[in-house]
């Protein structure tokens, strides 16, 4: 065999090894410190007229203030005539669940959920007026992501026998022209909306774990992952990642 084709057998191995180390240096992650954030869940349709004024106040929520702000849209107003888009099944099956664990009677919108409980004191706060969630029973918690993978680091925690989570891809910027319905004619931006929600099941709190999410194909830079109680509904810890697109 010639030195020439020998060099051209290695080229492909080459530049798999290239490959690989490239792929390696897109890895970002981002670990929890002391004071976690508060949370805020924000349960809003563009179907109801009286979501608008939320929505907006959700916006001044930043992650750089210690807020965790996340906008989770219904679908049970879409028979008013518009559909809301960023609506799904699973983002209106959490705030059911909310509601049994709160002893609601109803479920309503905007609805505003801070650290697990009902908040109805919202207008005009700002991020300074929002407890964070309690430091001394947070877990350790880091985020990183390669390619498309997202993993979490929990540590262990002896504050809590059991802990669940879930995972929430946020985008920001969103804008709709609404052409029917209660907010026919006008035009709504949102940010922190929760494309997608996916539930993770308990696991033991007294050992470590670790759990993925490998996420639909396109441009995610947030990913946050929220860790609760078994129910899902009370929040003890939770990061975000933000990764250069």
């Amino acid at each position: 065999m010639s030195p020439t084709r020998s060099i051209l057998r290695l080229a492909p191995a080459l530049a798999g090894i290239c490959l690989s180390s490239a792929a390696l240096a897109q890895t970002c992650e981002v670990r929890s410190g002391p004071k976690p954030p508060a949370v805020v869940e924000l349960y809003t349709s563009e179907g109801c007229s009286s979501c608008p004024p939320a929505d907006r106040w959700l916006s001044t929520l930043k992650p750089q203030d210690g807020v965790l702000a996340l906008s989770f849209h219904v679908n049970y107003w879409n028979h008013l005539g518009w559909r809301d888009p960023f609506a799904t099944p699973d983002t209106t099956a959490r705030q059911y669940r909310l509601k049994e664990a709160l002893g609601g009677k109803y479920v309503y919108t905007p609805q505003v959920v801070h650290n697990g409980r009902d908040h109805r004191d919202w207008t005009g706060q700002t991020a300074r007026d929002l407890k964070p969630l309690p430091p001394a029973s947070a877990p350790g918690l880091r985020l990183s992501r390669q390619g498309n993978v997202v993993t979490a680091h929990l540590a262990a925690s002896t504050a809590h026998p059991r802990l669940a989570g879930y995972w929430a891809v946020l985008q920001d910027g969103l804008v709709s022209r609404v052409t029917r319905g209660e907010n026919a004619g006008e035009q709504l931006r949102h940010d922190h909306v929760v494309s997608l929600y996916q539930p993770v099941e308990p696991w033991t709190g007294a050992e470590a774990h670790t759990t993925q999410l490998t996420l639909p194909a396109g441009s995610h830079p947030r990913v946050a992952f929220v860790v609760t109680n078994p129910t899902l509904t009370q929040p003890v810890q939770a990061l975000v990642l933000q990764c250069p697109t």
